[in-house]
């Protein structure tokens, strides 16, 4: 996005990674840089261009889809997956903000999705209050800043939680947390490079 504004920013890259229950993810997942309009781009703060600068997307924004064309990927993706409209729930972290650009620029999509989120950013702020052990040993995020990278890092933080937080009380000790961390992300799989850039 070019921004947290609804009113005013642009949506610029969507990807998407299916899992089943157990958090395995499904084909490779695509990610779409979106070609956004002149005036999205030039009241894009500071703090934003950076980021994007950094991560490579806004070199790669002039050579975007269309909103429409971003859409029908990510759709073709998700229902090779979950064919049937309300079952899969948006996971991700603070996807309350995404869930409403998604709403206003890629309809299909959110008419496609549950209307259950899966927020992995509320499960690591009660983990912060209530298993700091967990969360400060909770794998580092390589997502970059990307779409896809983001995606992959909130399912591997997912897997962690799954595996530090929901046990029994008192939860693990911070070796266990730690050995726990580790697993995850040892068993993590890079992400194919997407061909719908």
């Amino acid at each position: 996005m070019t921004g947290l504004d609804i009113k005013n920013d642009a949506l610029i890259e969507v990807a998407a990674l299916v899992t089943d229950s157990e958090l395995n993810i499904l084909g490779d997942g695509v990610d779409v840089v979106i070609r956004p309009d002149d005036a999205a781009l030039a009241q894009m703060n500071d703090f934003v261009r950076d980021m994007h600068t950094r991560s490579g997307l806004l070199e790669e924004l002039p050579h975007g889809k269309t909103m429409a064309e971003a859409e029908a990927v990510i759709m073709e993706y998700i229902a090779k997956w979950v064919p049937d409209p309300r079952k899969a729930p948006l996971g991700g972290n603070s996807v309350g903000t995404d869930r409403v650009f998604l709403a206003r620029d890629m309809p299909a999509v959110v008419e496609h999705l549950h209307y259950r989120v899966i927020d992995v950013s509320t499960i690591k702020e009660l983990s912060r209050r209530w298993f700091a052990r967990a969360y400060f040993q909770a794998p580092a995020k390589h997502g970059g800043h990307r779409a896809l990278g983001d995606i992959k890092d909130s399912i591997d933080e997912l897997r962690y939680y799954r595996e530090a937080i929901f046990v029994p009380a008192p939860g693990p000790d911070s070796a266990t947390a730690q050995r726990i961390s580790k697993s995850v992300m040892a068993s993590a799989e890079p992400l194919a490079e997407s061909s719908e850039k």
